[in-house]
């Protein structure tokens, strides 16, 4: 029997579909461990339903769930949320928020991380990421203390993987049901892999390069024994890098044959880097672990600093850990590292254009999205991503549909390259305002390549299988050989699917 020519043009653009997931608000469970407002959320996620958005994200608040006491876990907020998400036909991309809310942009809601925590760190305050002169920031604990035993007899990476046991555990059913399609695992502030470089609330403001976060005495002693045991004895981290607002020009470690290109400039920036390489793989193995033969993805978000690319230091990008020069891929060594996990590359700025940015911050989001994307792909894993800002005009939408597809839609079968998914930031009243929620839901048609919800991803060419544990470990030189540099793949100039034609 021959398959009608409309069904098998239908089965090739579907191929074609990228889905897309809406963040929801940051506080729809409360600081309190409460799902409030829980008919205004319903109405909203049927109108998501009604735009044929594939799913939702949402951050699992660690210091809301374990905030009685440690291994004091209390889920059932979050288990009203999901029925209820399960109830209107959606999925769920679960984000492992072990940061804080309250201190980044676009931070309503405040959510600190676990009283007890916040307790060792009263009379260990070097528990936390600490800048040159001395200022700590309570966002996430700092890497230095990944495997000490300090914080109520275990270590940080020993409370996040109970802490995603407990969720496994508790969460059974969704995740058998096939609710929870992604886990994605927070690595630093924002729940991003990088380090506070560039907080709000110590006075940082755009474009202002960051500064260095590894002050800390574990940081410290570990850098002091790596650079004796490198034969540098007299090597001391930089006291020359600046301050948060300054330019990299303005400094002597990030201007013109500045001290990030000497010996001990690059020997303290691979370093740097490294520690976040391995502080990423170190968790992300414990979540494989955790989630070992669940139906689900593990994914990790890199933080999309776009400003300062088109400057020699990349002082920005480096400051966070990303070791990224013109001769030096900073980004490919991570999705090198996520390949072992099976993981997902979550990437921010998507909706970004280069002209929109003012010329003095020397930005350039295109350029660096295409570099991160060409990257992941390149080292064989799949690629997420989101708006990094709130938008809801045809440009943006475009520039996203544009990086999903960089190459456009094949009308024979997949495209040439394609992203595994797209989160947009995020549900609220604006978005669902008349105007708004029109364009935004020709956006998701377009997402989906002109095609109806497919609430099958094997149908789209995602084959959904039960997660394995971790690969061997990758030896760090092995994943520095990722460093060099390659041309990025090319994008078209306009996306092919265009919101307002």
């Amino acid at each position: 029997m021959q398959v009608p020519a409309k069904v098998s043009n239908m089965a090739k653009m579907i191929l074609n579909y990228v889905p897309v997931y809406a963040m929801l608000p940051l506080g729809v469970v409360t600081d309190d461990n409460n799902f409030e407002n829980q008919d205004d959320l319903k109405r909203q996620l049927y109108k998501l339903k009604e735009a044929e958005v594939d799913g939702v994200m949402v951050d699992v608040w660690w210091g809301i769930i374990e905030s009685n006491g440690p291994k004091k876990y209390n889920w059932n907020a979050y288990r009203s949320l999901f029925q209820v998400i399960k109830d209107c036909g959606l999925k769920v991309q679960a984000i492992m928020s072990f940061h804080q809310c309250g201190g980044n942009v676009g931070d309503a809601v405040n959510v600190p991380l676990p009283q007890w925590v916040l307790q060792v760190g009263n009379s260990n305050p070097d528990i936390f990421y600490t800048n040159r002169r001395g200022t700590r920031n309570k966002e996430y604990l700092t890497l230095g203390i990944d495997n000490e035993a300090i914080i109520g007899g275990r270590t940080p990476i020993q409370i996040y993987s109970d802490y995603m046991k407990s969720f496994r555990e508790s969460m059974s059913d969704f995740l058998d049901a096939g609710l929870i399609v992604d886990i994605e695992v927070g690595l630093g502030p924002a729940g991003e892999l990088r380090y506070p470089s560039y907080p709000q609330n110590q006075g940082w403001s755009y474009p202002g390069i960051g500064e260095f976060q590894c002050y800390d005495k574990y940081l410290k002693e570990e850098f002091k024994k790596a650079a004796t045991d490198a034969g540098h004895p007299e090597w001391e981290l930089p006291e020359d890098a600046g301050q948060y607002n300054d330019r990299p020009d303005a400094t002597a470690f990030f201007r013109n044959n500045g001290t990030y290109l000497n010996d001990h400039g690059k020997f303290f920036l691979t370093w740097y880097s490294n520690k976040l390489l391995i502080h990423g793989d170190q968790i992300l193995e414990e979540a494989n672990k955790a989630f070992c033969g669940c139906k689900v993805k593990i994914a990790a978000k890199v933080s999309g600093i776009h400003w300062w690319y088109n400057d020699d230091s990349h002082a920005a990008e480096v400051t966070a850990g990303y070791y990224n020069l013109r001769d030096r891929d900073g980004y490919r060594p991570i999705a090198r590292m996520l390949s072992r996990h099976y993981g997902v590359l979550d990437f921010t700025c998507l909706e970004m254009k280069d002209y929109e940015q003012p010329g003095y911050a020397k930005s350039a989001p295109q350029e660096l999205v295409k570099q991160v994307l060409s990257g992941s792909w390149r080292e064989g894993i799949e690629v997420a991503g989101e708006n990094a800002l709130p938008r809801y005009d045809p440009n943006a939408y475009d520039q996203m549909l544009l990086n999903a597809r960089p190459n456009g839609v094949n009308r024979d079968g997949p495209p040439k390259l394609k992203m595994y998914g797209l989160t947009y930031l995020r549900l609220g009243n604006q978005l669902l305002d008349g105007g708004n929620f029109q364009v935004f839901k020709t956006f998701v048609r377009k997402m989906h390549a002109d095609q109806e919800y497919c609430p099958d991803p094997e149908s789209y060419g995602r084959h959904i299988v039960p997660l394995e544990q971790s690969k061997p470990q990758i030896p760090i030189e092995v994943l520095l050989e990722a460093t060099k540099p390659m041309e990025p793949f090319p994008f078209d100039n306009e996306t092919d699917m265009k919101v307002i034609t």
